[in-house]
């Protein structure tokens, strides 16, 4: 494979409109990360789970993006309230979802970000899921192949922007983007 078609996906990263950096991760620092990410809990000692970190973990590549606020918004939720059955309990909603819940009685809004449905019991055992997420703009057209994004824990931005001797700006957020080449 050429070196130019092996940068390509970090190319078109780069050009996206928010995109402040975008580099690959090396693997001394996904392994620290993924450490960190195995400690993370939420309020309430709610256990998380970021899934889509872990898959990003089995791509042959990682690419950190650091954005700003012009960055586009995810296409579906990062973030997921899950039952211990596996029910959902609440999700993450943008400005583009919100209008499928404003009229809705059944649904109780935690924040502007995030409504919780309360007809769905916990019993105990409720997570918090960061499923991966897709990332349309790398696609098998440019190389690509099993393309995820997710968000690192602020822990994991944090450890990521000092390895790599980054300012940490609190304007700022990361998203990693995982995926095979074809």
């Amino acid at each position: 494979m050429s070196e130019k078609t092996v940068d390509q996906p970090l190319e078109i990263i780069k050009s996206l409109r928010g995109v402040v950096n975008a580099f690959y991760l090396d693997k001394e620092i996904l392994g620290r990360m993924k450490k960190e990410e195995e400690k993370v809990t939420a309020m309430g000692n709610i256990s998380v789970w970021n899934n889509g970190f872990t898959e990003a973990l089995e791509r042959e590549n990682v690419i950190a993006i650091i954005k700003d606020p012009r960055f586009r918004p995810p296409p579906e939720p990062t973030v997921v309230l899950v039952s211990n059955a596996g029910e959902i309990m609440g999700l993450e909603v943008f400005p583009f979802t919100a209008k499928e819940y404003l009229d809705r009685d059944d649904v109780v809004w935690l924040s502007d970000a995030f409504v919780l449905f309360p007809s769905v019991k916990g019993m105990g055992g409720e997570r918090f899921i960061m499923p991966p997420v897709s990332f349309p703009e790398l696609n098998s057209g440019n190389g690509c192949k099993d393309v995820i994004s997710c968000s690192p824990a602020p822990t994991c931005d944090l450890m990521m922007r000092t390895y790599y001797d980054l300012k940490d700006d609190p304007r700022l957020a990361s998203v990693l983007v995982g995926y095979n080449s074809l």
